[in-house]
């Protein structure tokens, strides 16, 4: 049986219109839905930006961008970013903790949070003991 997170089979990647119901069952932006896989890219593209500039928001928006990897994943397009994840991979401290789960699986990208995290985000990660 489909899913709103396959194609169908396990390991199918969505089709756009699954993707698109995914998006809106879960609470996404309609220019989330409307831009797409390309635009889910995009995001992902400047959240890594972001963190590598130093990330100024807190764990809650680190998490929301986090999502964005997961449904990246869950489209099977993950060759698309392998650049964008080695360049975030490459940031992230304190591998052992799992800061947020973005699926069943162990992605790297739900483990440890960015060595140069802004003031917000070491806080909430100290407030929920993922840090010393």
């Amino acid at each position: 049986m489909a899913s709103a997170i396959s194609g169908g089979r396990l390991g199918d990647p969505m089709t756009d219109e699954q993707m698109a119901a995914y998006l809106r069952e879960n609470g996404y932006p309609e220019h989330v839905i409307r831009d797409g896989r390309k635009g889910l890219i995009a995001r992902w593209g400047k959240f890594v930006a972001e963190v590598e500039h130093g990330y100024k928001f807190g764990l809650e928006d680190y998490r929301n961008d986090l999502d964005l990897r997961g449904i990246i994943a869950m489209l099977g397009v993950d060759a698309q970013v392998a650049e964008l994840d080695r360049r975030f991979e490459a940031l992230l401290i304190d591998r052992d903790k799992r800061v947020w789960e973005t699926s069943a699986a162990d992605p790297f990208w739900d483990f440890g949070y960015p060595a140069n995290a802004g003031h917000q985000l070491l806080e909430d990660i100290k407030n929920e003991g993922l840090a010393i």
